[in-house]
């Protein structure tokens, strides 16, 4: 480097070094981050919830105990018929003596409500198995004459019968029933018609006594107990949702919870609509913010004065 080039350098060394200057001295901005405590409402609701989601489970206790829930399976799957498509009910069924024996060649007559105030009737015989069927008949109520000759006798046994309607995306819904014909001794303590003193066309009714509870095909109960487990299981989900959104201050999580809890009511429409309820109550929680640093603060430190 020559000394004319040192010179300049030496020049520029001597210069006076400036000091930064701030625009901003303080500022009043502040810094938020979402705030994951619960609001008051939040918890109210959640409580509102698990009621809702106690109420489910209870209901799902009601339809896994057929024998004695409020509602009885019976109840259920009429309800059911009454909405089904006609003609859509398909009953087999075999016929026994009191040995266990198959009955040939029996009189079936099978009367159904057609429509309201409107009953048909369709009449067949067992086969050499004791079997009989009847197809694309009205889910519903029915009774069933089962007629046996018995050398100068006719014995008839009458029962009460419920047809089951479609299930799912079946599209016919099957009744499987088996019917024992009592023995001879027991249609001759039965009193004969209109107090006649002796008959040769004896009856045994027992449609009166099946009115509360007719019967019904087994596996239909068999659905019923399983759609109370279920229920079950739904009401028990919406708790944990409950508990996880308490834990994590999760609105979000609370909100899935109210759906569970919802379809944990089954056929209680007015619990149903309590679920619906804490579903909306949800969307009026007031979403609420953290605040991490307030002005005024230095602006080279970063730090409140």
């Amino acid at each position: 480097m020559s000394e004319e080039e040192a010179s300049d350098w030496v020049g520029i060394e001597g210069l006076p070094e400036s000091e930064p200057s701030t625009m901003f001295a303080t500022s009043n901005a502040t810094f938020t981050i979402p705030d994951t405590t619960l609001h008051p409402i939040t918890k109210s609701i959640a409580i509102f919830v698990l009621f809702i989601a106690a109420s489910g489970f209870l209901n799902g206790l009601d339809y896994a105990s057929p024998e004695s829930g409020l509602v009885q399976p019976d109840e259920f799957v009429y309800q059911l018929s009454q909405t089904a498509p006609p003609n859509s009910a398909m009953l087999d069924g075999m016929v026994y003596d009191h040995q266990g024996e198959p009955i040939v060649d029996a009189e079936i007559v099978l009367e159904w409500e057609e429509k309201p105030g409107w009953f048909n009737s369709s009449v067949t015989r067992t086969d050499a198995n004791g079997s009989f069927s009847y197809e694309f008949i009205k889910p519903g109520l029915a009774r069933i004459d089962i007629t046996v000759e018995r050398g100068n006798y006719t014995d008839t046994l009458v029962e009460r019968l419920l047809l089951s309607p479609p299930a799912l995306i079946e599209p016919y819904g099957f009744t499987r029933l088996d019917f024992i014909v009592p023995s001879v001794e027991a249609f001759a303590d039965e009193p004969c018609p209109f107090e006649q003193k002796t008959c040769t066309s004896r009856l045994i009714d027992r449609n009166l006594e099946q009115k509360e509870n007719p019967r019904m095909d087994p596996s239909a109960a068999g659905i019923y107990i399983m759609i109370g487990y279920a229920f079950m299981g739904v009401a028990v989900i919406a708790v944990g949702f409950v508990i996880w959104s308490l834990r994590t201050g999760s609105v979000a999580i609370l909100r899935m919870s109210t759906i569970f809890a919802f379809f944990g009511m089954g056929h209680y429409y007015a619990a149903c609509i309590l679920g619906l309820t804490a579903f909306m109550l949800t969307f009026a929680i007031p979403k609420r913010n953290k605040v991490l640093n307030t002005g005024p603060f230095d602006a080279n430190t970063q730090r409140p004065l």
